[in-house]
């Protein structure tokens, strides 16, 4: 089989800590190696790692970001209207989860899109009680278009989306192994956090998620778990409740 993560054992049922999880997935780490895109491998593998934690009887949601076809950010450097690059950046993020989609139906997961913006020939539309309906019948849910309105990152509508369905967690998987003082691609000295809390992510304006998302977190108390998506297992792991990547919560 192809894909460099293919968990080749037979799968069985495994103990979980989280029955009903909130998964954001940056549109980075679809690149691969790549510089921009979908590398499908990449998809693939996520594919066959989602399939392999729903034995447990979880339920799991995702959100995509949409970094890796369009940042609006960075478009309003060059002079564009922030309403609009939000707009085309949440247009990324369907295009991410119909290619997720797409892998998690051919290992035979069954999985429904739910977008924010309406575009009835591709996603359902989003509603709270269809979300949970289906997570109830063990569909994964992807949820596209951020939360449809411009001005909030997907960071914030995987925080909202994850209140929303009664999620127990947010996990956070990234190209690294959790949450740093620096970006440790670029300084080699960037200290490693293995738990945090809430203002702490705050007061050292530490990259976990944007400041929204995390004042919503904290006033519902969710933990979110920072783990690298690349290595093997690693989503497994965090849902059977083993240690992995950085958690933050509200107390130490």
């Amino acid at each position: 089989m192809r894909g460099r993560y293919y968990i080749t054992e037979p799968r069985i049922t495994m103990p979980v800590k989280y029955k009903r999880v909130l998964l954001k997935i940056s549109g980075e780490a679809l690149m691969g190696s790549q510089a921009y895109g979908i590398d499908p491998l990449v998809v693939e593998d996520v594919a066959r790692e989602i399939k392999d934690v729903l034995v447990g009887g979880v339920e799991l949601a995702v959100v995509i970001g949409g970094g890796n076809i369009y940042r609006g950010v960075a478009a309003t450097a060059t002079g564009m209207a922030r309403a609009s690059a939000d707009y085309m950046g949440m247009l990324a993020t369907v295009l991410n989860a119909l290619a997720l989609q797409n892998s998690l139906e051919r290992v035979d997961v069954p999985t429904r899109v739910l977008s924010a913006i309406e575009m009835k020939e591709l996603a359902e539309p989003y509603i709270r009680r269809r979300a949970v309906r289906h997570l109830e019948k063990k569909r994964v849910v992807i949820f596209a278009a951020g939360t449809g309105n411009p001005y909030f990152t997907t960071d914030t509508a995987a925080a909202l989306r994850a209140m929303e369905i009664g999620a127990q967690v947010i996990l956070k998987a990234t190209k690294v192994d959790g949450v740093y003082s620096a970006d440790p691609v670029k300084d080699k000295n960037a200290v490693w956090y293995d738990e945090l809390t809430y203002m702490e992510v705050l007061d050292k304006g530490l990259k976990v998620m944007d400041s929204t998302a995390i004042s919503l977190c904290m006033d519902n108390n969710l933990p979110i778990i920072v783990f690298n998506l690349k290595k093997s297992g690693n989503i497994k792991k965090a849902i059977s409740g083993r240690k992995v990547g950085t958690t933050v919560r509200g107390t130490k």
